[in-house]
């Protein structure tokens, strides 16, 4: 009877010290690239706070808030579609046509005016959804195309631009732009409800881990039996949805359908949602680090506004320098997990 020897060095289990070494060092990556947004915030809040006697007022903080609430809302689609390794170039175009649909629809009510917006932008992102999931074709090129389409419906319903719609003073949705509830905007409340609603459902449900799986690796989440094309529909439509209802507010805060904003937002709601933590890639990302990656982002822009002397362009160089230095450090952050 034959005895099977065994190699006492493949058999030995590796030192606990070394396994607990390296578990330690996951973490501290993991953290590093979920809260490195937040960590930045607070240190350039408090050097800001320092630096400038106007910037820690209530009213400032008040006016960074409101004027984040738009943008996040945007980012907050945008993270969903990210996560699952895609890209949304349209919201730009949404956002702004979300609000001339807004601002025309709130002389047939304010229903009207609310519902239409995500409705119509919703619609182009369910659009956007079919043809990358079941047509497979590139979101670049799917959401490049719907941009151009959101943008050519706005201004064909505004005369080429000539038309300013306007939201009536004593309408409710007027009223949603104006008030605020225990010293607070109502449209921060709303966008602090939708982040916590979109952070349950990213972390907590099962759609969530579909989209992780969708991004970690779509072949792998097919042969576990996630549903690839429905999730990917369903993100581009979130994503249409919340740049719409991002429209619909901003003209309730700025009473009226203006049809030159938008422009660009696509690229800072995506800067936004990078610098917050998640892979461009797809498979890893967070809806806390997107409200950050906003806040941050519209933290630079106050500061140089508060500074006076710069002009606008330099929040596009701060911008796209903290990109550069987040996407090399989640990169080099990725690397080292993988070493773990």
């Amino acid at each position: 009877m034959s005895t099977e020897m065994k190699s006492p060095v493949a058999a030995a289990p590796p030192p606990a010290e070394e396994t607990l070494g390296a578990s330690r060092g996951e973490k501290l990556t993991a953290l590093a690239q979920q809260h490195g947004a937040l960590v930045a915030l607070l240190l350039t809040v408090l050097v800001a706070s320092a630096g400038f006697d106007s910037f820690a007022t209530s009213d400032n903080l008040g006016n960074i808030a409101v004027g984040s609430t738009f943008l996040a809302i945007v980012a907050l689609g945008m993270t969903f579609v990210i996560v699952t390794g895609g890209i949304d170039l349209s919201v730009g175009s949404t956002f702004a046509l979300g609000g001339v649909l807004a601002a025309w629809g709130s002389q047939y009510g304010t229903l009207v005016a609310l519902l239409l917006p995500p409705a119509v932008c919703g619609l182009i992102g369910l659009v956007n959804g079919l043809l990358i999931a079941k047509a497979r074709l590139a979101p670049f090129i799917v959401t490049l195309a719907a941009m151009l389409l959101a943008r050519g419906i706005l201004l064909a319903i505004t005369d080429e631009g000539a038309t300013t719609y306007l939201v009536g003073e004593t309408s409710f949705l007027a009223t949603l732009g104006e008030d605020s509830l225990f010293g607070v905007s109502l449209l921060v409340w709303i966008t602090a409800l939708l982040f916590v609603l979109g952070g349950l459902m990213l972390r907590r449900s099962r759609f969530g881990q579909y989209v992780y799986a969708v991004g970690g690796n779509e072949d792998a989440a097919s042969l576990m039996g996630a549903p690839v094309a429905r999730t990917k529909i369903a993100v581009y439509t979130l994503s249409g949805l919340c740049a719409g209802l991002a429209g619909a507010l901003n003209a309730a805060y700025l009473t009226s359908g203006v049809t030159i904003v938008g422009i660009g937002m696509e690229l800072d709601a995506i800067a936004a949602v990078v610098i917050g933590g998640t892979l461009l890639t797809g498979g890893f990302g967070f809806i806390s680090g997107t409200l950050a990656g906003v806040l941050l982002l519209q933290v630079i822009k106050n500061i140089i506004n508060q500074i006076g002397s710069l002009d606008s362009s330099y929040q596009q160089v701060v911008s796209g320098a903290f990109l550069a230095v987040v996407v090399i450090a989640q990169t080099w952050l990725g690397r080292r997990r993988r070493m773990l």
